[in-house]
């Protein structure tokens, strides 16, 4: 088939689509109820199921009252069972891939189910959906024209009593539907290669020929990508070796401190990017409109969403929200109902509305990843944002960075820790401290308050990072690549005292 002629069905076909998302646009709270009904349902005979009665339940208080909050350590032992090959636990259909994932915070391994279900109508849907957006809104795109550069997982997927286990994007590329295997490179034997080094050459080799018209990936290791890719070929910019490049897809860690390097490598006007919000729990929001800085909640991917108010999160009184009881700007931690069988688990993520008419959202961060060690309170979204506030400033370029509390020590006050490595250094770094702790202080009135007069938090300390310290910290754990982050903030110092003893 003509390549222009399969460019226009695909697009024919995947804006389709947008018909079925229009009806959870118009009626989101039918929805969401139908999601939990049909889940309650489908896995009424699991052991789960009749555990908490699953048939008797019938409406959403029901389910609220029925089913505690849960864990991964609480559902450790159920999805354990399941590994080693028992199954109608938590979820009635056959469940033998589970995605492999370290946390953020946790080097312990989480196994996370990943059924037939959840392949076909959340992770695979979701990759069609965010084609079908994307085209909604660019009707020009000649994205089908050329194919998608892909960074993947860098771990292979390994066998374990019948069941399976290994990166997400692993899973999804061993699964791949043939449409999508067809519009990407490299290789799924490249994209699944398990050493990180070996594997970028192999993916700089398989790829530069090709007509590459888009990229997805984690925005810290796609840079590290490109920037090989430049100095392989010796090109100054990305158009020079893929000329047809139109968008990049993008998620796992916020964009933020990358934007200003990926528009030097990527210096069009009419370039676009495009979020998305997936996780290996699931994908739950796709950026729907150009140039936009939230996210579309996805609403029919059999995902039930719950949110509980972050000022509540932890305390005896802690109380959940249905979708259709949130409000605006307000910080939530998430709890999902799969179709893995996961039931009000704790995904660990928070975010807040920006919309609710449609139900959008940006991800604000971690529940375990803050610093309120002093009551301040400081989330991602504050640090993010500050810090692309310097940047502007000074005309630093980050590269990464994680913070941590100096604890009190008799009468010596607390302090935040920060451990940065800089693409481009700022001229001073005094300079830079200063402008940290006054956006801080104008982006988080609790930090502001903490740092009044000293009262309570002395100025930040600042240590600039030598060259690949964060990268070889992940290669000392055995996590480069895939899926696998830079803890960002934190409220022990363990990350803190590891990489200050590898930067002296």
């Amino acid at each position: 088939m003509p390549i222009p002629l399969f460019n226009s069905i695909a697009s024919w076909l995947l804006k389709k689509r947008y018909h079925q998302i229009e009806l959870f646009l118009k009626y989101p709270a039918e929805v969401q109820e139908e999601v939990l009904h049909q889940l309650l349902q489908v896995a009424e005979d699991t052991e789960i199921g009749k555990k908490y009665g699953f048939e008797s339940i019938n409406n959403y208080k029901d389910f609220t009252n029925r089913l505690p909050i849960l864990s991964y350590e609480e559902i450790e032992p159920m999805l354990e069972r399941t590994r080693k090959g028992e199954q109608n636990i938590f979820w009635p259909t056959t469940i033998k891939w589970f995605a492999k994932s370290s946390g953020t915070t946790n080097a312990q391994s989480k196994f996370i189910p990943v059924s037939s279900e959840a392949l076909e109508d959340c992770h695979y849907k979701s990759g069609k959906d965010l084609l079908c957006l994307y085209l909604n809104n660019n009707e020009n795109s000649q994205l089908f024209t050329g194919k998608s550069l892909r960074l993947g997982g860098s771990k292979e997927i390994y066998e374990d009593n019948g069941t399976f286990f290994g990166d997400l994007s692993a899973i999804l590329i061993d699964n791949m539907p043939f449409w999508a295997e067809l519009s990407s490179t490299p290789s799924n034997k490249v994209s699944l290669m398990s050493e990180w080094e070996t594997k970028m050459g192999a993916i700089i080799r398989e790829s530069i020929e090709e007509n590459v018209t888009s990229l997805a990936g984690v925005p810290s290791w796609m840079l590290v990508l490109l920037n090989n890719a430049l100095e392989e070929t010796g090109k100054t910019h990305l158009f020079e070796i893929w000329e047809n490049l139109e968008v990049y897809f993008h998620g796992g860690v916020s964009f933020n401190p990358y934007k200003e390097q990926y528009s030097k490598l990527l210096p069009r006007k009419n370039f676009k990017y495009y979020e998305i919000y997936n996780a290996s729990e699931g994908f739950f929001a796709i950026q729907d409109r150009n140039n936009a800085d939230d996210l579309l909640l996805m609403l029919d991917y059999g995902i039930f969403y719950e949110f509980i108010p972050m000022d509540e999160y932890g305390t005896s009184g802690q109380k959940t929200l249905p979708l259709w009881e949130v409000e605006l700007h307000t910080n939530y931690a998430i709890i999902i109902t799969t179709n893995a069988g996961l039931w009000r688990y704790q995904i660990g993520d928070t975010v807040r509305f920006t919309s609710t008419d449609p139900y959008r959202i940006k991800v604000t961060g971690r529940t375990k990843h803050h610093i309120n060690v002093f009551g301040e309170e400081l989330i991602i979204e504050n640090a993010e944002e500050a810090l692309k506030q310097i940047c502007s400033k000074t005309g630093a370029e980050i590269k990464d960075y994680t913070a941590a509390p100096v604890f009190m020590s008799g009468k010596e006050k607390g302090a935040h820790e920060w451990i940065i490595e800089f693409r481009k250094e700022p001229q001073e770094i005094g300079s830079f401290t200063e402008f940290l702790d006054t956006a801080l202080k104008s982006l988080n009135s609790d930090y502001e308050a903490k740092r009044y007069n000293n009262m309570t938090l002395n100025m930040p300390k600042v240590h600039v990072a030598r060259k690949d310290l964060f990268y070889d910290w992940l290669k000392s754990k055995d996590k480069l690549g895939g899926q696998h982050k830079i803890p960002r903030l934190s409220n022990e110092r363990e990350y803190m005292d590891e990489l200050l003893q590898m930067n002296q």
